[in-house]
């Protein structure tokens, strides 16, 4: 961000929310109805559960999914009035993939 390097800070932003998703904890149908007030759990943190833990293995298959979307994305921007967006998404992809090839920055 103190770069000023929008494609990277767009890239890395998106990519931090997909992870944070592929952490959440799945929602059963029953918790989607929800429960009568008085079945309500009660107190502070009643209602949390433990997110999952992704492997390294995992993480980098999600990065490399973001990477692969934006270069997807890029190929099908052929006409020339989408030029800048399709040259930012291939920045973008390329700052992920510099990252699973071990020379980003954490």
């Amino acid at each position: 961000m103190r770069a000023r390097d929008k494609a990277a800070v767009s890239a890395l932003r998106a990519t931090l929310a997909a992870l944070d998703n592929a952490e959440a904890v799945p929602v059963g149908e029953a918790e989607l109805r929800g429960l009568a007030l008085e079945q309500s759990p009660v107190g502070a943190g009643a209602t949390e559960a433990a997110r999952r833990e992704l492997s390294e293995c995992g993480v980098a298959d999600i990065v490399r999914a973001e990477a692969t979307e934006r270069l997807r994305a890029a190929a099908q921007l052929t006409a020339p009035a989408h030029a800048d967006r399709a040259a930012r998404l291939r920045a973008e992809a390329a700052v992920l993939l510099r990252f699973l090839d071990g020379h980003g920055t954490p």
